[in-house]
């Protein structure tokens, strides 16, 4: 199965008190790059969602958002810090008795001084927080993965075309190319002809100079390892695996191919369609940096 590099997933999870999101998201990247944003008291969640996702991605620079937050009140507690309270206590007395005023402290007058009391979320387990965290993650990379294969899919039918598009310029190239040669002659014969006004002119001469012509603009070794490199491509596609980088690398040998067929063109109908070829290759090559 085809896959894009870009692509999205989210999925959701409620786990005994906790409420995880996971997002996952990526965009091309000539191999498999990785970060993650978690809550900083689950830092160890990383290098786990790392080995995860790297056992299902190939390639793409891979971005992976983590929430984890506690039910309503579930987990949250008030700290006393006894030490701050007696202080506090301890030098209301001693002002209550150098100043002789009445000691009327409460525990509201305590609590209205923030070091006495304090909120703090209690985190849950490492083993809770994990299976929760992972359980979000499978569900959003399914998605992402699914996102993928869509993308994927548009993206190999596209080249699939340009690629029978290609296929029909090769054969007009191999059926127009005979013809060249063919015209080359007529117009030297013409050429010696209009040139000796009637004479005798040496017919091997016309012979050796049209089979040099033939040898020159002949395109046919070209035209076949450009079909094979076609064939190949269409066969990857088929592969249950990576294949983008080496895709890329059969798009230039097509390129190659292409290339040295225009250099060889003596005839304006072949150079258009090496032009057109060699713009489709480019489309090609460009779509082809976003296949996984």
């Amino acid at each position: 199965m085809v896959r894009s590099m870009t692509g999205f997933g989210r999925g959701q999870v409620t786990y005994e008190n906790l409420e995880v999101t996971v997002e996952v998201k990526s965009v091309n990247h000539r191999y498999f790059e990785f970060s993650a944003k978690v809550p900083r008291s689950y830092n160890f969640l990383e290098e786990k969602l790392k080995s995860f996702c790297g056992a299902k991605i190939s390639r793409g620079k891979v971005e992976i958002y983590v929430s984890v937050d506690n039910k309503a009140g579930a987990a949250t507690v008030v700290e006393i810090n006894e030490d701050v309270a007696r202080a506090f206590v301890d030098a209301y007395k001693t002002l209550s008795k150098k100043h002789k005023i009445k000691n009327d402290v409460t525990t509201s007058v305590l609590a209205a001084h923030s070091d006495v009391l304090s909120l703090k979320r209690q985190v849950a387990d490492e083993e809770t927080v994990t299976a929760a965290v992972m359980e979000a993650a499978e569900i959003a990379l399914n998605e992402f993965i699914a996102m993928r294969e869509t993308e994927g899919e548009r993206l190999k039918n596209d080249i699939l075309s340009k690629l029978d598009a290609i296929l029909e310029r090769v054969a007009y190239i191999e059926q127009r190319s005979p013809e060249t040669v063919k015209a080359y002659r007529e117009r030297l014969e013409a050429k010696i002809k209009e040139l000796l006004s009637g004479a005798q002119f040496d017919e091997q001469r016309i012979i050796t100079e049209t089979a040099i012509f033939a040898d020159k603009v002949a395109v046919d070794e070209e035209t076949v390892r450009l079909r094979s490199h076609i064939a190949q491509l269409k066969n990857m596609f088929e592969l249950n695996e990576s294949i983008g980088r080496k895709l890329d690398f059969i798009v230039q040998e097509m390129n190659r191919e292409t290339n040295t067929i225009g250099s060889k063109a003596q005839d304006a109908d072949i150079l258009q369609r090496v032009v057109d070829t060699k713009s489709d290759i480019e489309k090609i090559r460009e779509q082809l940096q976003n296949i996984e």
